[in-house]
């Protein structure tokens, strides 16, 4: 690609994003209510992506040979336990990546 083709991919994409986002001020103006079916796919949207993660970060587990899944069971159950406890997404994320990969590296 060249330099002139670079800066011009460049603008399309930044010019793309912007509308994306303003997009959403032009069809839902301040003041006005949304439709109920945005409000329920607000409501139910966030669940099932969580859900989408859980499967495509699981779906490869072995869970008939070593280590048997249980690196991934202690790291799962420490993100519930700490998102339960603190109700701090990042922090769940983060101590479960600390613990699966400390469990990944030195004990199995």
């Amino acid at each position: 690609m060249t330099q002139t083709q670079l800066w011009i991919t460049f603008a399309i994409i930044a010019g793309l994003t912007m509308l994306t986002r303003f997009i959403t001020f032009i069809i839902f103006p301040a003041g006005s209510q949304p439709p109920k079916a945005i409000i329920y796919l607000g409501s139910v949207l966030p669940t099932a992506a969580m859900g989408l993660i859980i499967v495509f970060a699981l779906r490869n587990t072995p869970v008939l040979t070593y280590p048997y899944a249980i690196p991934e069971v202690i790291a799962s159950l420490s993100i519930v336990i700490i998102h339960y406890w603190k109700r701090n997404t990042i922090l769940s994320i983060l101590v479960g990546t600390v613990i699966y990969m400390f469990l990944i590296q030195s004990v199995f």
